[in-house]
């Protein structure tokens, strides 16, 4: 299992940021050690002062699937839920600074709290899907998958273009605007819609 994510993916979040926007997908790998379910919580690392909470829609594959054409992309998820790419931005912006890979910046462990899935069927519109991040109980992160610059049929088809993708695999689909920076003692609930999807305390 291998989880996938896509950087740049919402304009807003592109501009606060101060990144460009990119041609095509961008993506990064996360180790399967980086996955945090049943909403354990998150330990705050040591090697790190500055952890960021990024709140992105994620697809689970179904079924193997290589140079996937777009028409047929969504044949190829049947699960939608939520998770946060949990990340270190003091070691990210170092890394930057010195035109270095940022792996150890987004995919160290336990950096991919991920929440229960929904069947894709519960939704009359996967592309007009809404979703939230609270922060100790203030909203924080809102976004719709209508706002995403690749949706996820392009999403799906240009990774497999590069890499198989294998039933289990995640998909990380971007984060919207609204990043923020997590303290020991804050508590993180994400929901679709309405819907509790993911809990996460900060310790």
């Amino acid at each position: 299992m291998k989880i996938i994510c896509i950087g740049r993916n919402y304009v807003e979040h592109i501009k606060e940021l101060n990144n460009a926007i990119p041609a095509e997908p961008v993506f990064f790998l996360k180790p399967d050690t980086a996955l945090l379910n049943r909403n354990r919580p998150f330990y705050y690392p040591a090697f790190s002062s500055d952890i960021h909470y990024e709140l992105e829609l994620v697809l689970k594959i179904n079924k193997v699937g290589r140079h996937i054409q777009k028409q047929f992309a969504s044949n190829y998820f049947d699960e939608i839920g939520l998770g946060l790419d949990m990340t270190a931005r003091d070691l990210q912006e170092n890394a930057k600074k010195k035109s270095l890979p940022w792996a150890v910046a987004k995919g160290f462990d336990q950096s991919a709290p991920i929440g229960r899935f929904l069947p894709k069927n519960n939704f009359s519109d996967s592309a007009n899907i809404s979703f939230h991040l609270e922060l100790n109980g203030k909203t924080v992160q809102t976004g719709n998958s209508s706002l995403m610059i690749y949706s996820f049929e392009d999403i799906i088809s240009h990774i497999s273009n590069y890499m198989t993708l294998r039933t289990g695999d995640l998909i990380f689909t971007g984060t919207p605007a609204g990043v923020g920076p997590v303290k020991i003692g804050d508590v993180l609930e994400a929901y679709i819609e309405s819907e509790k999807i993911l809990k996460c305390e900060i310790r």
